[in-house]
């Protein structure tokens, strides 16, 4: 994977980055040009999401899942049918069952398979990417294991959509009609 060989800062996409910014302030009538720039970073290697972000958003069944089908390069999510990544998961789910933290329902839903965040978190520690969600850290939460306190475990680093946007030196300018 020689997209994986830059020194450039390489993010990669939580779910609800997309669900987020399609339901509120970016959505597609409102901020194109938003969607155009995940492409355009993807194209030069600074945006990715995996498979299972795949499988999730275009599960949904609206306009983000056409954009998916119909817009975005197959490549730009990456597969997690890769033995190291797979190995990964397994130690991040692993360290999710051992947490006293977590009530057991909290540790069976991150560790469903279908459920893209074990992966994300397994995929980012693997290729050594920066993991983008509108999820924040949270020392006290017990009923769900949230993206920053597992990459946090595994000294995954972790940003917002909107620190994301801002490294990337992305603007969108209004266009008067």
């Amino acid at each position: 994977m020689e997209w994986l060989m830059s020194d450039a800062t390489q993010y990669l996409l939580d779910a609800n980055v997309f669900i987020e910014a399609k339901q509120r302030y970016y959505a597609f009538p409102i901020c194109p040009g938003f969607w155009d720039a995940l492409i355009h970073h993807n194209g030069t290697g600074s945006v990715w999401s995996i498979d299972r972000v795949k499988d999730e958003l275009t599960g949904l069944g609206d306009d983000l899942s056409l954009w998916v089908h119909n817009e975005v390069p197959g490549a730009a999510f990456c597969s997690t049918k890769d033995a190291a990544v797979a190995a990964r998961y397994g130690t991040v789910i692993k360290w999710a069952m051992g947490e006293q933290q977590f009530t057991p329902g909290a540790k069976a839903e991150f560790a469903r398979a279908q459920v893209a965040d074990a992966w994300l978190v397994a995929y980012a520690a693997e290729h050594g990417m920066t993991l983008v969600t509108h999820e924040t850290l949270d020392e006290q939460i017990r009923r769900r294991v949230k993206l920053p306190n597992a990459c946090r475990a595994f000294g995954v680093p972790y940003v917002s959509t909107f620190d994301m946007l801002a490294e990337l030196t992305c603007t969108f300018a209004w266009t008067c009609p």
